[in-house]
C-alpha cells in the first residue's frame, strides 16, 4: 500500500496538472465551453491508454523501434518549445493555430502534457525495477491520473474566474516558464546521449 501511494504521488508530481492547467485553458479557449469538457475527457483517456501501454510494454516498444529514452526526451522538449513560443506569440486560431471550431487531438494535451517523456520514463523504470508489482503500478498510475483529471476538468471554472485578459496574461507567463522546461528537457536528453557516446568510446 505504501509503495502504491509513493508511486502514485511521484507520478502525480511528474504529470504536474496544476502546472498544465493554464496550458489546457489556453489551448481550449477557442472551443465552446460545453465542448471543452468532452475534449478534456477524450484527451485524458488517450493519455491514460498511452501511459498504460508504456507501463506494460514501453521498454519493449522502444527496443523494437530502436528508440532510446533520451530521444523521447528530446522530441518532447522540441514539441513543448514550439507550443511555448505560440503561447507567448499566439497566432490566429490560438496556441495550436486551429481553424474556427477546430479541436486539438492527442498533441499537445494528451502528449506531452500528461503522457510526457518524464512520465513514460518513470513508468518504464517502475516496471523494470519490480516487474512482479505490475498490478500495484497500474493502480498507482490510475490514481495519479484520476486526481490529475479532476484538476484539469476544472479549467472551465478557472477560465470564468480569470476572464479573457487574465487568461492571456497567465498564458504568456506560462509560455515563458514552459520554454525553460522545454530547454531543460532537451538538455537532459542531450546530456544522456553524450554520456552514452562517452561510455561507448
Amino acid at each position: 500500500m505504501i509503495e502504491i501511494l509513493a508511486a502514485a504521488t511521484m507520478l502525480f508530481l511528474i504529470m504536474d496538472p496544476l502546472g498544465n492547467l493554464p496550458i489546457y485553458m489556453s489551448v481550449l479557449k477557442t472551443i465552446e465551453p460545453k465542448r471543452r469538457r468532452i475534449v478534456i475527457i477524450r484527451e485524458l483517456c488517450i493519455a491514460l491508454i498511452i501511459l498504460l501501454i508504456f507501463l506494460h510494454s514501453g521498454q519493449v516498444l522502444l527496443d523494437f523501434l530502436q528508440i532510446k529514452q533520451e530521444t523521447v526526451s528530446i522530441a518532447g522538449g522540441i514539441i513543448l518549445f514550439l507550443i511555448a513560443l505560440r503561447m507567448i506569440f499566439p497566432p490566429p486560431g490560438g496556441v495550436m493555430g486551429l481553424p474556427a471550431g477546430g479541436e486539438p487531438f492527442i498533441v499537445p494535451l494528451a502528449v506531452p502534457m500528461i503522457a510526457g517523456p518524464s512520465t513514460m520514463a518513470a513508468l518504464i523504470l517502475l516496471s523494470n525495477q519490480k516487474p512482479n508489482m505490475m498490478t500495484e503500478w497500474t493502480i498507482a498510475l490510475c490514481a495519479a491520473w484520476l486526481v490529475s483529471a479532476l484538476i484539469l476538468s476544472m479549467s472551465n471554472v478557472v477560465h470564468r474566474i480569470l476572464g479573457e485578459k487574465g487568461l492571456n496574461a497567465v498564458e504568456r507567463l506560462m509560455g515563458m516558464i514552459l520554454i525553460m522546461v522545454a530547454i531543460q528537457m532537451l538538455l537532459n536528453g542531450i546530456g544522456i546521449y553524450i554520456q552514452v557516446i562517452i561510455a561507448q568510446a
